[in-house]
């Protein structure tokens, strides 16, 4: 009698490994169109934790703002409601106002600096950005490309600063951008992402100020007329994590998550830069006028820039504000 209990608790302990364990099922939103390079990145994320983790941890990508903005996904992650998203997190100030010092006017004016400055994990914007998602039971995984930022609108070319004058520009929840709408006399309107293609359409707001990619993915180039390369703002995503879901991963899962999350981030950034100009040339067949402004323009662009940085250093602190002016130094190796 013993020996047959003995072989019935053997078989059950064999049966109870052999048995999956049953998947996490997540979910995953974010704001970009199907087929935007963010998108994708989701995609290759949601694909590579599944099968590291055996599908222990089933993540399903819901796009263009279908459980919510940017906003709502920040407040859902903050409580646990939602497990991950690829946030545009300079649409969160209104959660904490740190969480666009990224959005500095011209901190970079092209890649290389970009990826000097941006994605350096130990310089002051990622120590910042990560360490404010925190405070606010966030966790972030990686940092994604969005674009440099670019004007579009449906009134008249933008050439130079004087044309961004009276202009009503819809802009994300960045004390940062608007600053350098206003100082250059636009009437800066913030409004979530969903909302913008129609407000475009009846006129309620004149243009808006995302890159290429965006622009064309989010089909926001058909309600408008001209596009203007001023690239006023490089905009970095975050690939986030709810830090009640994160608490709940063993180490070796946390290990796989944020692994896959860095190859996506990479990944969607090489994805980006490899479609940037073809968005152009497709936003440009769509009857829009894209503008290339003069240096002598660019120049203006930054000056006005540099008016933001002045009035919110109070807000990003003159620390911070001073190390960044560092780091950029060091990128153009001035």
């Amino acid at each position: 009698m013993k020996k047959l209990i003995l072989a019935a608790l053997a078989a059950v302990s064999i049966m109870a490994i052999a048995q999956p364990a049953v998947a996490q099922k997540a979910r995953l939103g974010h704001v970009f169109a199907q087929g935007n390079a963010a998108d994708e990145a989701s995609q290759i994320f949601a694909k590579l934790v599944k099968e590291r983790t055996n599908g222990a941890i089933d993540i399903t990508v819901f796009p263009n703002s279908q459980i919510g903005g940017d906003e709502a996904l920040g407040r859902d992650l903050s409580r646990g409601a939602v497990e991950f998203a690829f946030l545009n997190i300079g649409s969160l100030t209104g959660l904490d106002p740190l969480l666009d010092i990224h959005y500095l006017p011209y901190i970079a004016t092209n890649n290389q600096e970009v990826d000097k400055i941006f994605y350096n994990p130990n310089g002051i914007l990622q120590r910042t950005l990560g360490q404010t998602l925190a405070k606010h039971n966030m966790v972030a995984l990686a940092y994604f490309e969005l674009d440099f930022r670019a004007v579009t609108n449906s009134k008249h070319p933008v050439r130079n600063a004087e044309d961004l004058k009276d202009l009503k520009i819809r802009v994300p929840g960045s004390a940062s951008i608007r600053s350098f709408f206003e100082a250059a006399g636009s009437q800066a309107v913030t409004m979530p992402m969903p909302n913008l293609f129609v407000a475009l359409q009846q006129g309620t707001v004149d243009g808006q100020d995302n890159g290429a990619s965006i622009t064309y993915n989010s089909r926001l180039f058909e309600a408008q007329k001209y596009m203007t390369l001023t690239n006023h703002v490089y905009a970095m995503g975050a690939v986030t994590v709810s830090k009640r879901f994160w608490d709940g991963l063993g180490e070796d899962q946390r290990a796989i998550v944020k692994k896959a999350a860095e190859e996506a981030a990479s990944q969607g950034i090489a994805l980006n830069r490899a479609a940037n100009a073809a968005f152009l040339d497709k936003i440009k067949a769509g009857g829009v006028e894209v503008i290339v402004p003069s240096p002598e323009a660019m120049a203006e662009f930054a000056r006005i820039g540099q008016i933001g940085w002045q009035k919110l250093e109070s807000v990003y602190g003159a620390e911070r504000i001073a190390e960044l002016k560092k780091e950029i130094a060091a990128a153009r190796g001035e």
